[in-house]
């Protein structure tokens, strides 16, 4: 079945509920089943995805000019953001770590905005990407949302573990506060995205 074929609920007259799943007519407001209120699409939704995906890219921005780290040895202190750790990791030999540590806090991310930039941009304009591929990036972005605090859990682990009182301890920087904030932003994004609208054709898409 190609995207042109797709058969939509609303097509059908139904609406389904997002709370149960349970589907009703078109014109029901009201599920029976959960009392949730039914939306064919939700209003407003792009609105929504674009503020709290800008709100996540300003965050992420001193996330990687502010310090992650901040070490203290008995002589030493050292601040240390996210890249200059991940390479600092790395000539010490731990070329797995610093890998994990830059695609974590890197490549996921910044993959993120764009793929949600690209599907809210994609309801509005004509793109090559068929419908199913759209959908399966989408799944994609959900999938990989669970995996972006993992450079904030290892700040964490680190701040619990090397607490020597005056001889060594680690602490959390500024930026493990702005990374956090900017994961749970564009998280709200990807969730404020309406999916239902991937297979909507453009004569559909109403905000």
């Amino acid at each position: 079945m190609t995207g042109t074929d797709v058969v939509t609920a609303r097509d059908r007259g139904l609406v389904a509920c997002t709370r149960c799943t349970r589907v009703w007519p078109m014109d029901t407001e009201t599920c029976a089943r959960c009392g949730s209120t039914l939306r064919s699409r939700r209003d407003r939704h792009l609105q929504r995805v674009w503020a709290w995906l800008s709100v996540g890219i300003v965050c992420y921005i001193p996330a990687n000019l502010y310090p992650m780290l901040k070490t203290r040895t008995l002589f030493v202190e050292q601040d240390s953001t996210i890249i200059a750790g991940a390479v600092e990791i790395a000539q010490h030999g731990g070329y797995g770590i610093a890998l994990v540590i830059l695609v974590a806090s890197v490549l996921i991310p910044i993959g993120k905005f764009i793929s949600i930039a690209y599907l809210a941009l994609s309801l509005k304009r004509q793109v090559k990407m068929s419908r199913h591929r759209r959908h399966q990036l989408y799944e994609v972005v959900e999938f990989i949302g669970r995996w972006s605090m993992i450079d904030v859990f290892v700040v964490a682990i680190l701040s619990s573990l090397v607490q020597l009182s005056a001889i060594a301890s680690i602490n959390p920087g500024p930026a493990a506060i702005t990374f956090a904030l900017s994961v749970i932003f564009t998280m709200l994004a990807a969730l404020s995205f309406d999916p239902r609208m991937i297979w909507d054709g453009p004569e559909d898409r109403q905000e």
